[in-house]
């Protein structure tokens, strides 16, 4: 969508797609080289394992069919400097020829590497709620239903040719219109066994959870969004951001574990930059909904939607073996011929106060039995 005023010019705000497309006819290998890429990559890494993380899976690889992420990855790996387990993902947009990016990600399997799994289709199916993207079945108040960028036929088909080649589905949806279309199509044209992925999962239709477990859909949720204040139903309703009925529900977590669907966890950092990026500030807030230390148990910050918050054994198996499912890895835990992927931490988070586990810091991090990371 391209944004207009009220008089029809238009505002230079682009929507979902039309701004995939407009930025990509840049000139996106001058502004993201292989060196930058690298670069990157390194920083990254840096990052991750400073803060306990040896899993990553990227969400966009090709960046407007620049393919320096996926080269960078390789070649650091085959050169025996990565150290973190990298998923990569290459992005399809519904402007583009479908047969010719479904043949570009197959290609892209060249760059696999001993920590480098290029196997994955990313798919925008909708936007976001909140922002009146999101597909939903109840319109907004003002009558709109969201933007839908493919309908359920293509997923299907995508779906279909990309488990067949080997590759596995990676689904941005947030409105329940466009998660009841996308596991209806991993349904129809998915393989099981490939784990197909729904990201950033606002709203689940009734009966989709057992529909999840029974097609083995996998999901990767935004925990983060549980310390919103408990005033937020009331705002979102004044406002009328969302359809009605979605003010006091949003990103399920618990519901996953009851049906037994795999659950992994991201940050959505930094579209949530006041939020922790951190695998111990992500697990406080998932069991407890609050964030703020100091206006902790104040009126008005009492957690959004705390049915769906975890205990912290679920969150430390969503950060950690459910994680690595999803990367089709047998990791996350420890065992004699296993490798040896650990953290040595200053506190035990499943016995320290609730409100301190965010203080925990990461003393060492070892990847394959190799310490990757030492604090000063």
């Amino acid at each position: 969508e391209i944004v207009m005023n009220a008089d029809g010019d238009p505002t230079g705000f682009l929507k979902e797609q039309a701004g995939t497309y407009v930025r990509s006819k840049m000139d996106n290998d001058k502004l993201y080289s292989l060196d930058v890429a690298k670069q990157s990559l390194k920083d990254v890494e840096k990052h991750l394992l400073s803060t306990g993380y040896t899993m990553y899976m990227d969400g966009w690889s090709n960046y407007f069919y620049n393919m320096s992420a996926y080269q960078a990855a390789s070649q650091l790996d085959n050169g025996n400097d990565l150290h973190i387990l990298l998923g990569m993902s290459y992005e399809f947009e519904s402007w583009a020829d479908i047969s010719s990016e479904i043949q570009a990600a197959v290609q892209a399997k060249q760059y696999a590497s001993k920590h480098v799994n290029p196997g994955w289709v990313k798919l925008f199916m909708d936007g976001t709620v909140e922002g009146g993207t999101g597909y939903c079945v109840t319109p907004y108040p003002d009558g709109h239903q969201g933007l839908i960028n493919w309908n359920e036929k293509e997923v299907a088909d995508i779906t279909r040719e990309a488990n067949v080649k080997g590759l596995s589905m990676h689904v941005h949806t947030m409105g329940d219109g466009a998660v009841r279309d996308v596991v209806d199509a991993f349904a129809e044209g998915g393989q099981k066994d490939r784990r197909n992925t729904l990201v950033h999962v606002r709203n689940v239709p009734e009966g989709y959870y057992q529909k999840m477990a029974d097609n083995n859909v996998y999901a990767t949720s935004g925990m983060l969004w549980h310390h919103f204040p408990d005033l937020a139903p009331l705002i979102l309703w004044l406002t009328g951001m969302v359809p009605e009925g979605m003010e006091t529900q949003s990103y399920p977590m618990k519901s996953y574990f009851d049906y037994g669907v795999n659950v992994s966890s991201h940050t959505d950092f930094p579209a949530l930059s006041s939020s922790p990026d951190s695998p111990f500030g992500i697990l406080e807030i998932a069991v407890n909904g609050i964030w703020d230390k100091e206006q902790e148990g104040t009126w008005g910050l009492g957690g959004w939607w705390t049915e769906e918050l975890l205990t912290r054994q679920q969150t430390l198996q969503a950060l950690t073996i459910n994680g690595a499912r999803q990367l089709f890895l047998e990791r996350g835990s420890i065992k004699e011929g296993k490798y040896a992927d650990f953290l040595l931490i200053d506190q035990d988070v499943l016995t320290c106060d609730v409100g301190k586990i965010r203080d925990t810091k990461v003393v060492s991090t070892f990847f394959e039995g190799k310490n990757v990371y030492r604090a000063n």
